[in-house]
């Protein structure tokens, strides 16, 4: 490796991280401004927030990576072109695409790496932040619309409307088991306030609910506080599974939940939107800096206010145009594929056209 390599990676990876821990430290400060009434409140110890925020910080440079490494290239190669280095380079017969070298190279092997960190150890810290979130400062602990449906075997179907995670119970539920000979037939129904899981014995009890009986033409009501049910096959780890956020799947999980979703009849859009999102945000510092680099490289006055101009400018664009994209994905006009796929494409032709028309 050349000396000018060496010297363009260590100015560039050190404006990365400089800019990721600035912004790091601008969303700490906002959200602690925002959350120091609930940690206050519900008298939350200090080492709890400490951790919070420490599971807090991977989802932060996983939003931020993308947009740092566009600012370390403005700021970089303009200040270099400012300074007559990139002149000074091209005089001594460095080609523009030669000079872009180390930059892509840094910029590709941050988006393999975001590949892993942001498909694997984020969703790990965002379980934690959940879980902590709904101990300590009682977030997330809510009934949705959005209930947690699937089939327990072949006969039976479970309906949940949420699973509370720090008191180990289901609330709002139904159990429908049908006839194993005709499956449009309904046996029983049972519909109860909650339902918890027996770890001695093995098994669920429902509570303050009432049990439906379907015969040929007779129904019955049996109203119950509470009764046990030992032929379910699900734990509650399932169920936790099954309620877990996107955010908190890795890639592997996503994967599996939307084939699970396709095979349970359900529609997967929206699940395989955020499998291919991850993986191409992460090649968001890549295709950025391609586009990037041609810019940071005319000289501009201004200097420094200029280049941070043109970054903000850039996010904000990459921004709306994901934002734009994702609406139509979810609405079914575009593949998920091309949904998550279709910012880069748009800034890859930029960077291209850029490139092209750049002076060599």
């Amino acid at each position: 490796m050349k000396i000018l390599d060496k010297y363009l990676i260590k100015q560039f990876i050190q404006t990365i991280i400089f800019a990721l821990i600035t912004f790091f430290s601008l969303f700490l400060v906002i959200d602690l401004m925002e959350n120091l009434d609930d940690f206050v409140d519900h008298n939350v110890p200090f080492d709890i927030i400490i951790r919070y925020y420490g599971v807090f910080m991977p989802e932060i440079f996983r939003l931020m990576i993308p947009v740092s490494v566009l600012l370390a290239c403005l700021f970089t190669v303009g200040r270099m072109s400012t300074q007559n280095e990139v002149t000074a380079m091209k005089s001594s017969g460095i080609s523009l695409y030669r000079y872009m070298v180390p930059f892509l190279v840094v910029g590709f092997l941050i988006s393999i790496f975001s590949i892993y960190f942001g498909g694997y150890l984020v969703p790990m810290a965002n379980k934690d932040k959940e879980y902590l979130g709904q101990t300590y400062l009682k977030k997330g602990i809510e009934y949705s619309s959005d209930r947690i449906l699937f089939q327990d075997s072949n006969t039976r179907i479970v309906s949940i409307n949420y699973y509370d995670v720090v008191a180990s119970t289901a609330n709002k539920v139904t159990i429908l088991d049908f006839n194993t000979n005709n499956k449009e037939q309904m046996v029983f129904r049972i519909d109860a306030d909650k339902m918890l899981y027996d770890t001695l014995n093995k098994e669920w009890i429902v509570y303050n609910g009432v049990k439906r009986s379907f015969e040929e033409f007779n129904e019955s009501f049996t109203p119950f506080t509470s009764m046990q049910l030992n032929d379910l096959n699900f734990t509650p780890e399932d169920v936790i599974k099954k309620q877990r956020k996107p955010a908190e799947m890795t890639l592997s999980e996503l994967d599996d939940y939307a084939k699970e979703q396709l095979q349970a009849g359900n529609d997967p859009t929206r699940i395989l939107i955020e499998y291919n999102t991850k993986i191409s945000f992460a090649f968001a510092s890549f295709i950025i800096l391609l586009f990037a680099l041609p810019i940071s490289a005319n000289r501009r006055k201004g200097g420094m206010a200029i280049q941070f101009g043109i970054s903000v400018m850039i996010a904000f664009i990459y921004l709306a145009v994901s934002k734009m994209s994702e609406s139509f994905g979810k609405n079914g006009v575009l593949d998920p594929l091309i949904t998550a796929w279709l910012p880069n494409m748009i800034f890859l032709v930029g960077g291209v056209i850029n490139i092209m028309r750049a002076q060599k």
